[in-house]
């Protein structure tokens, strides 16, 4: 990637990271970085707003202490 593509890609980070931050989304620049990736590689967005809204919905479980046999 030439300098001019990385610093492309970079302000655009940046703008999207400042949108989601007026839209109150709470995405960090990593998740929305793997978010648009995702969306460069041809993943429906709003498959992508779905399975973000369910793992904000319902959690995973995890546990702090090790479970024994």
């Amino acid at each position: 990637m030439d300098q001019d593509a990385a610093r492309t890609a970079r302000e655009s980070l940046e703008l999207v990271f400042q949108m989601s931050n007026i839209l109150d989304t709470g995405l960090d620049r990593q998740t929305l970085s793997v978010l648009i990736a995702l969306c460069d590689l041809g993943v429906n967005p709003e498959a992508l707003a779905a399975v973000v809204k369910e793992f904000r919905r319902d959690p995973p479980i995890t546990s702090s202490t090790p479970s024994s046999n």
